[in-house]
């Protein structure tokens, strides 16, 4: 313990340095019990709404004529808060709500003075980057009312959803969290209605049976000229909390979440056949694999869930999204997707991702409860792996492993309310399997400063142990070995200035294999302002934002690794435009030289009309051509293009270049490729196909060592999809992968035919 202690002697040090920052700068406030100020007097406080029980059943059908809606709470959206500043919306919008036993209800009255204007497409449920372009409505629940995440629904004219985790004050939206929710919409002569239940067992809140108050956030979005974003409260430009700044409603006496019991049984059915091993002879048929599986989860109470899966369906169907593995140094990072970790998957966020899910690969089997009693949340999980999937960090780069062997990895996390909106955590992850341990522990916290200041911390001590032949292969430590890590992250929000300083340290001998931390062994510094100009209604910008950003970063040895400098412009206006420019100078260490290299980089995304999304990014300058030791010249361009072809078919178009050079020789040049075609025949069924193509073509004479001279890679994937809701789900389709190189052309080396039923079962 004295080593321990004497390890984290310096990051404590540094703690306090931010907590003296905090202290001494102009309208900090340390008192974890403060309350948040009202917004002041330019903004009313969030008015509050009586909730009652509806007075007749309701069917959701997208037309409000049952009795109930007469009678239901009406709560009109009045302000518009992008890009006016909390002014009288262009169009009025009412929200409805009530409620039964088992089921909360919203409506949407959504007047436009010419609704043929109004932008609605068929896509898949949680399309978010295609269903933002649609005019569309939001409800956001804080149900727990303690002003620190929510549950997030959004619906757009044709009845398509979209659900989420919300945790503003930590920039998380996660739209691979599922539930299980009913929605309709129509288009009429004044504008579009829509109808919303969500069964309450979908949801966590407090365990009673009396009344109750909870956050509440009605929104509408309404792209013509301007996207004009509309509320039912204020959004004050002048507070960091936005779910502080919510409608309340009372009432909800009575609501039962049932039973809760949810079981989704699956079967899958697979067959892939590869490419014989003697060579380009045709395929292989392969066997035809069954595989049934059963997740089972249990509401213990409304605030906590309960799950555990056998032969679970941790598998999906959605292709990731190709990324180019050139000239990279640290390993890429793919997301999750599987339900059985999406759940609840809010609860084990901390400021460093000390918990990804995606590190368990292949499980047998696994057991995850997550919840919330009073202001004490809870969450763990533990599971059985085929695979033992490793990264091995450093400060100049990371390697990785997979081995086959039974894998048991187990993490438990505890967060604690404080005041108004802070909390303390802390943290346990695990991972084992034969002569091979690693161990993380950790506290962490963050703190609501004022009403425009916060600080996140963390800290965490690993202990880790490699079988001998794997630190011997990858170079890592022989024995037991440990390390520390330390995040501190200060930021203010304000109306015309933010600004953040951040502190992190991690040890060379800090491992975490349950998370995603690809880089150890250095300490960054990191300081970022960025003040800001607001438009006037009309004019021609909405925002101007002027950004500077200075980072360091050492390795433990105090040797400079990374400097950079950067200046930049963000503007937002008309058409939805956005447009990013941004130049850096950097001093980047590699391989005993230390480079000077100047890169400039662009972003432009504009959506000029209904169904039609444009979103570029360049970078032109200096890089490092980490293959070959040396300092190149870089040229990136990335275009990606979505249409929509009336309201049926969608399309998705991704283009991503780099040339890369030095002394004016090509030493590669990189293409990947990636288009996705949809017809959607409804809101639940869509027909799909994804073609993902890359090639890169090498200069091998420039090259120090051995390199192939041309690599052809083709992915395509055919899906027929069918979701009666997220569960309940019927998947037939077919892929296959193909290669090449120089001397063998483009040639299928596998190919696989899917089928996959999923059906919920709630109780």
């Amino acid at each position: 313990m004295p080593y321990v202690f004497n390890q984290l002697k310096d990051k404590a040090i540094l703690i306090g340095m931010m907590l003296l920052l905090a202290a001494v700068v102009p309208g900090a406030n340390l008192s974890l019990s403060a309350q948040t100020a009202e917004p002041g007097e330019k903004y009313p406080p969030a008015r509050h709404f009586e909730v009652k029980a509806a007075v007749s059943d309701i069917e959701i059908d997208g037309c409000l004529n049952e009795t109930a809606w007469a009678q239901a709470a009406i709560i009109p959206l009045l302000y518009e808060w992008s890009p006016g500043d909390n002014v009288t919306p262009p169009v009025k919008t009412e929200c409805l709500v009530t409620f039964s036993t088992t089921r909360f209800y919203v409506a949407f009255r959504c007047f436009d003075p010419e609704p043929s204007k109004i932008r609605a497409h068929l896509m898949d449920r949680d399309a978010i980057l295609t269903l933002v372009q649609d005019d569309h409505i939001s409800i956001e629940i804080d149900s727990f009312n303690d002003e620190r995440r929510a549950f997030q629904f959004r619906v757009n004219p044709l009845g398509v959803q979209a659900d989420a985790n919300f945790i503003p004050m930590e920039g998380y939206e996660d739209f691979s969290w599922d539930a299980i929710w009913d929605s309709a919409g129509r288009i009429t002569d004044s504008g579009y209605e829509i109808e919303i239940a969500i069964p309450f067992n979908q949801f966590r809140f407090r365990k009673t049976s009396g009344p109750q108050t909870w956050g509440f956030s009605a929104e509408r979005s309404y792209p013509r000229k301007f996207r004009h974003r509309i509320s039912s409260h204020t959004k004050s430009r002048d507070l960091i909390c936005l779910i502080c700044q919510y409608n309340k409603l009372n009432g909800f006496e009575g609501i039962d979440a049932g039973r809760n019991i949810e079981l989704d049984p699956t079967l899958t059915v697979r067959r892939t056949d590869q490419q014989k091993e003697e060579g380009l002879n045709g395929l292989e048929t392969g066997k035809i694999k069954v595989e049934p599986g059963l997740t089972a989860k249990w509401g213990v109470t409304p605030g906590m869930i309960l799950s555990a899966a056998v032969n679970p369906d941790f598998s999906h169907v959605e292709a990731d999204v190709a990324q180019l593995e050139v000239n990279t140094r640290f390993a890429l990072r793919y997301p999750e997707k599987r339900p059985f970790f999406l759940e609840g998957g809010d609860f084990f966020l901390t400021p460093l991702e000390a918990v990804f899910s995606r590190t368990v690969y292949d499980p047998v089997w696994g057991v995850k409860s997550t919840g919330k009693l009073g202001g004490n949340a809870m969450g763990f999980f533990l599971t059985q792996d085929r695979f033992n999937n490793l990264v091995f960090p450093s400060n100049q780069g990371s390697d990785a492993a997979s081995l086959k062997e039974n894998t048991y990895t187990g993490v438990l996390r505890y967060r604690r309310d404080i005041g108004k909106g802070s909390t303390i955590g802390a943290l346990y992850t695990g991972r084992v399997s034969d002569d091979y341990s690693n161990h993380v522990a950790g506290l962490d916290g963050f703190f609501r400063l004022s009403d425009t200041k916060n600080l996140k911390l963390q800290v965490m001590r690993s202990q880790t142990l490699y079988p001998g032949e794997i630190s011997k292969e990858f170079g890592q430590p022989s024995g037991t070995f440990g390390g520390n890590a330390l995040h501190a992250d200060f930021q203010h929000y304000g109306r015309h200035i933010s600004y953040s300083l951040l502190v992190e340290d991690l040890d060379p001998g800090f491992r975490v294999d349950t998370g995603f931390i690809p880089r150890v062994d250095f300490r960054r510094y990191q300081v970022h302002i960025q003040p800001q100009l607001w438009g006037k209604e009309g004019g021609w910008f909405n925002r101007l934002g002027f950004n500077i950003r200075g980072e360091w970063v050492t390795d433990h040895s105090d040797l400079l690794t990374n400097r950079d400098f950067e200046v930049g412009l963000l503007y937002e206006g008309v058409l939805q435009s956005e447009f990013q420019h941004s130049f850096t100078s950097r001093k980047e260490y590699y391989c005993g030289i230390t480079y000077d290299l100047n890169l400039w980089n662009s972003i432009l995304s504009i959506r000029p009309m209904g169904g039609l999304d444009i979103y570029i990014t360049a970078s032109y300058g200096d890089t490092v051509d980490y293959d070959n030791a040396r300092k190149a010249h870089n040229v990136m361009l990335n275009p990606n293009v979505e249409f929509g072809l009336g309201k049926h078919v969608n399309i998705n178009f991704n283009h991503f270049f780099e040339h890369l050079s030095f002394d004016g020789q090509r030493i590669y040049t990189a293409n990947l490729l990636q288009t996705r075609l949809m017809y959607n025949f409804n809101v639940r069924t869509f027909l799909r196909a994804i073609i993902q193509y890359t090639h890169i073509n090498r200069n091998t004479a420039v090259y120090v060592s051995q390199a192939d001279p041309l690599t052809k890679e083709l992915f395509v994937q055919f899906l027929f999809s069918y979701k009666l809701n997220p569960q309940t789900v019927l998947f037939i389709g077919y892929s296959d992968n193909h290669s090449g190189l120089r001397s063998i052309p483009l040639t299928r080396t596998d190919r696989t035919f899917f089928l996959k039923i999923g059906y919920a079962l709630t109780m």
